[in-house]
């Protein structure tokens, strides 16, 4: 999806879930900055309806209405916010001390540029706002990778590096990389640069980084070549495919970017058993761990015994910081 569309898209959605009551479709066009640019008012009709058949695609929920409980010729558009968000969920003191510890969340500014200006532009026209509501579309960005931070810092730097990667056939093999950039692409993190033992543009997925990541030469010594697209790279050169299929218990109403993952084999009457792709032990891991105690890994034994690997790690970091007690 081309940036300005998702910006738009982005703005559009901000806009009917902030508010508090309907917005008509004049309204709507005042408030996002994109539809102003539409030179004609046929341009922004199509341009609206193929938004909202866009949004409609993603799930997102668009109820129609009016204000007037008298007349209603009026239409307006809003998205309810307990339909969109997802429901709350809860844990224990110790089950948040365990995320705090194995989670690393960016989280992001809600409202800036563009999408700033939509809010201001909604009160300006009287409409009650409530900026509570867009919590649920503030971006979250998973860097749990250990690799991640030096990596990171590695191409601020512009130093190259120096780490184990485990291949596809589980050996493992020293590699030197001048690193142009981190990508994270389909919720896994990559790093593309130049392989110097293969003398070519490769891509490296970070969770398959063994071991500690080595930064090597001096600051600057990595140029990055003009015109290239890191993230053409990524989609072109990691193009990973399912081979192995995880069976999962799900808890009713939780983990549900997880679930939607997979297909319901099954209906119990606190939870769904999913059947979930994945290519990478480690990393389906590492996510269904976030999940805490509501997603149970029935199968494989490999993937069971990860998740145990990572909450153990987990609880003996709390253990050594006196934050928890191990079990």
């Amino acid at each position: 999806m081309a940036a300005p569309r998702t910006e738009r898209l982005l703005n559009l959605v901000i806009c009917l879930l902030a508010s508090t009551r309907f917005v008509t479709k004049e309204q709507v066009r005042r408030a996002v900055p994109q539809y102003a640019d539409c030179a004609t008012d046929e341009a922004f009709e199509r341009m609206f309806e193929r938004d909202k058949d866009d949004l409609r695609e993603m799930g997102i929920p668009l109820e129609t209405g009016s204000n007037d409980v008298l007349f209603d010729d009026e239409i307006g558009y809003r998205i309810p916010r307990d339909a969109y968000a997802l429901p709350e969920i809860a844990f224990d003191s110790q089950e948040l001390a365990v995320l705090g510890v194995a989670a690393r969340m960016w989280q992001h500014a809600t409202l800036a540029g563009a999408t700033g200006r939509a809010i201001r532009k909604l009160e300006s026209a009287g409409i009650d706002v409530d900026r509570e509501a867009l919590s649920v579309v503030e971006p979250r960005i998973d860097a749990a990778e250990p690799a991640f931070a030096a990596l990171w810092d590695a191409v601020q730097q512009r130093r190259r590096v120096r780490f184990e990667y485990a291949r596809g056939g589980g050996t493992a093999a020293r590699r030197v990389v001048q690193p142009w950039g981190l990508v994270s692409w389909h919720g896994r993190w990559y790093i593309v640069g130049h392989d110097e033992d293969r003398d070519d543009t490769r891509v490296f997925r970070l969770s398959r980084i063994l071991g500690e990541v080595s930064a090597v030469g001096a600051a600057g010594s990595v140029v990055v070549p003009p015109g290239v697209d890191i993230s053409a790279s990524v989609r072109m050169l990691a193009q990973p495919a399912p081979t192995q299929m995880a069976r999962l218990r799900i808890a009713t109403g939780r983990a549900l970017p997880l679930r939607r993952l997979g297909a319901v084999v099954a209906e119990e009457p606190d939870a769904m058993v999913v059947d979930v792709p994945f290519d990478d032990v480690e990393q389906l891991a590492s996510t269904i761990t976030g999940f805490g105690p509501s997603v149970l890994v029935i199968s494989p034994d490999e993937l069971c015994d990860a998740v145990a690997r990572r909450l153990t790690s987990t609880l003996r970091a709390l253990a050594v910081t006196g934050s928890g007690e191990p079990s």
